[in-house]
């Protein structure tokens, strides 16, 4: 891979050699208090993948970006030529096996080219799908033959991937879907007919992984028809993309219908086992949620930088307006977004490597299943990446005004191109139920001793008043703050539990709130836990623990206003008011002057031009 040394004007390095080692569980955030230690953030990165940061940033400055005009008229051979560029320089094969011609490296990096690529949103979303949903699932589910076949040509760019999982009539409910595929007699081959829809690089992508109901004839599902993945070749006879998707956003990506009309292809082409689609589907969009939520923080970078570079430009009143203190305040707000986001998008992929050490290459099943042992923390990183990302373009739109509006200006584009991704890689709304659903499971089922953890703080509230933990240091009122974000969210849930038991799940009101408590203590204790490691680590950047401040103090308001939600739901009467003074004495805590953070955070970025440590 080409590299260049220079080190990334966002990153501040501490240690590279502080990587974690010890593994921790997915979801056990709430009931744990890990600590600096046990989590990656950029600043630990390796000089390698400092070096692909800055390779891939490069890139995208100097090679995606200047071709955005033709990019989004759709002039797909420039894409693809793109695409090709970035598969010489390595940046599309690092997840797969180098002796497929990959380069094999971990999550990290991985992560870090989905955020540095995402100068140009459509090419972006294009870059992704190939290297990420196109691409996975034949590495996780291919046969050698099928891996030996394609996945050269995946690696180096000369054929493009996508996914056809979507239907018309089944988006989030996937598994429902109407296509068929059925088996001849003879065992030879299999007969496809369906429609798919909003198909990512649909109108060029030379391989699909396309989902199909098919009968299952052995097992405990035989005679029932179960979602099956398969391979399908562009030019394959009965198969065709249809017309380009006119779209809000992305709209140099390629977004179309497949139509599969007694479509035939060899039964070879079957991927994994018959009726077990819904696991290569389920598995590779955890993947596509921490990989969004590094694109998102890549987008927000971008957006910002525009809308500071802007406001400083811009005069009203005889001075720039990035002198006026509300548009300080958004900039402040839009930085401390990126920095919350970069901390819990690297923290994830952190655990997600770390997790992996020593699993061997070649067993895709148990790097599947540690992979989804953080399925809670893979959604909140999408959950909140792509509406932190939602609030720093509109922000940025706003500082530019009507000049935002415009589309000679950036702040238009990246407005329209953001709004996909709370609908990507599963909606927000799903994502939200997956991330309470899916801790509820592990606590009922023992997996997580989530249910002991709250009978406990039950009982300490019930006992009356506790002291707050005696802290030093800057960050001491914070960490109390976050020690009392979990114990609100613990009683909250357990509240609801309480009230609705086994039928919580029909409660989507509910567990949404819940959902919201979770993502705000992962988000907050994520950018405490980075401020506190860069503070212990003598940083001379004050910002950090700024950042992190401003933050925890915004963060705990939310967490308290669903607990308040949740609890007027849930109870009445005299039990009502007997949690209300709970959650009352709960969340109570000395305010924090977030008005003079803020200006210092946006003094400092206006000092130095971009968003910066």
């Amino acid at each position: 891979m080409a590299t260049t040394t220079n080190l990334p004007p966002e990153v501040t390095t501490i240690n590279p050699k502080s990587t974690p080692t010890t593994r921790i569980p997915g979801g056990s955030f709430l009931i744990t208090n890990p600590t600096p230690a046990d989590c990656f953030f950029p600043e630990d990165f390796t000089e390698e993948h400092r070096q692909i940061a800055q390779t891939t940033a490069d890139f995208a400055t100097n090679e995606i970006v200047p071709n955005s005009d033709a990019i989004e008229h759709k002039d797909f051979a420039v894409t693809r030529r793109l695409l090709k560029e970035a598969a010489e320089l390595g940046l599309t094969s690092v997840d797969i096996p180098e002796e497929y011609g990959g380069l094999e490296m971990d999550k990290a990096t991985s992560a870090i080219i989905a955020e540095n690529i995402s100068k140009q949103g459509s090419f972006s979303v294009a870059f992704s799908a190939h290297t990420g949903i196109g691409t996975l699932p034949l590495v996780w589910y291919g046969t050698p033959e099928q891996k030996q076949k394609y996945l050269p040509h995946i690696a180096d760019g000369t054929m493009i991937g996508a996914y056809a999982l979507s239907e018309s009539s089944s988006g989030s409910d996937a598994v429902n879907a109407s296509t068929r595929a059925v088996l001849s007699a003879d065992g030879q081959t299999y007969t496809l007919n369906g429609e798919k829809m909003w198909i990512t690089n649909g109108g060029f992508a030379d391989l699909f992984t396309i989902f199909a109901k098919c009968l299952v004839t052995e097992g405990k599902d035989a005679g029932k028809e179960r979602l099956t993945a398969f391979l399908v070749e562009k030019g394959t006879p009965g198969f065709r993309p249809g017309n380009e998707e006119h779209k809000l956003g992305i709209r140099g990506s390629s977004t179309t219908p497949l139509i599969l009309t007694d479509c035939v292809i060899p039964s070879a082409n079957l991927l994994g086992e018959v009726g077990k689609g819904h696991h290569i589907a389920f598995n590779i969009l955890n993947v596509g949620r921490y990989k969004l939520g590094n694109a998102a923080v890549g987008g927000a970078r971008m957006a910002f930088n525009n809308g500071l570079s802007y406001a400083k430009e811009r005069k009203a009143f005889g001075k720039p307006i990035a002198d006026f203190g509300l548009i300080q305040e958004k900039l402040a707000n839009m930085a401390t977004g990126i920095f919350v986001g970069e901390s819990l998008c690297y923290r994830t992929v952190g655990l997600i490597d770390r997790a992996l050490e020593g699993v061997a290459k070649n067993d895709t099943a148990e790097i599947q299943k540690r992979i989804e042992d953080y399925a809670v923390e893979c959604s909140i990183v999408k959950v909140w990446a792509s509406e932190m990302l939602d609030m720093v373009v509109d922000e940025s739109l706003q500082i530019f005004a009507g000049y935002g509006y415009v589309e000679e200006y950036p702040a238009e584009r990246a407005y329209r191109d953001a709004r996909i991704n709370r609908i990507f890689e599963g909606t927000n709304e799903i994502n939200r139920l997956i991330i309470t659903g899916w801790l509820m499971k592990s606590a009922m089922s023992g997996k997580l001793p989530l249910m002991a953890a709250i009978k406990q703080l039950m009982d300490e509230v019930m006992a009356g008043p506790t002291p707050k933990e005696d802290r030093e240091g800057a960050l001491a009122e914070e960490f109390n703050l976050l020690a009392a974000a979990k114990k609100l969210t613990l009683f909250a849930a357990g509240a609801a539990t309480q009230k609705y038991m086994a039928k919580i799940a029909d409660e989507q009101e509910v567990m949404g709130s819940i959902a919201d408590m979770i993502i705000e203590v992962y988000a907050m204790e994520s950018a405490i836990l980075r401020a506190e490691k860069m503070s212990t680590a003598k940083s001379n950047s004050p910002m950090p623990v700024a950042f992190a401040r401003v933050y925890t103090a915004t963060a705990f308001e939310k967490i308290e206003l669903a607990a308040r939600r949740i609890i007027a739901t849930v109870a009445e009467g005299d039990m009502l008011r007997t949690q209300l003074t709970i959650l009352r004495r709960l969340s109570k805590h000395d305010t924090t002057d977030t008005i003079a953070l803020r200006r210092q955070i946006a003094r400092h970025v206006i000092q130095a031009g971009r968003y910066t440590l």
